[in-house]
This record gives C-alpha cells, sequence and structure tokens, in this order.
C-alpha cells in the first residue's frame, strides 16, 4: 500500500515532465530558427544591404549628434 501511494503522489508529476519537457524543447528550437532567420534573410539584395548600411550610419550620426547634445545641456537627474 505504501509503494502504491507514493506512486500515486508521483505519477502525475511524471506525466507532466513528459509531456512539458518536449514541448519546450520544440518551443525553444522552433524560437531559434524563426530567429536565425529574421536576422539574416537570404533574400536580401546588394540594394537593400546598402540601403539597410545607410539607414544605420545615420542612426549612428544622429546618436552621436543626441550626445553631443546632452552634454551641451544636462539636466538635472536627481530625483527628490
Amino acid at each position: 500500500m505504501g509503494q502504491m501511494n507514493r506512486f500515486l503522489r508521483v505519477f502525475p508529476v511524471l506525466i507532466f515532465a513528459a509531456i512539458a519537457i518536449p514541448l519546450l524543447v520544440v518551443a525553444f528550437v522552433a524560437r531559434r530558427r524563426s530567429t536565425r532567420t529574421g536576422e539574416h534573410p537570404a533574400t536580401a539584395t546588394a540594394a537593400e544591404q546598402s540601403r539597410n548600411e545607410e539607414e544605420f550610419a545615420e542612426a549612428e550620426r544622429y546618436q552621436e549628434e543626441w550626445r553631443e547634445e546632452q552634454h551641451k545641456h544636462p539636466h538635472d537627474t536627481r530625483f527628490p
């Protein structure tokens, strides 16, 4: 009776683990694949790549201008 009682307490945990762990592994693998394909599109043309590089360069220039402006006019960042 003691072993059967112990089995009945552990059985739901075993079933949960047998279902949840493979589902988590499948979800993780699917997420990695979708992220990997999104980061490096295989169909990017030379024109698209050059446009992306120009946009990144423009964003970096703007970021530098913004930082210089923030250093010229520092705001009071202390909290009361």
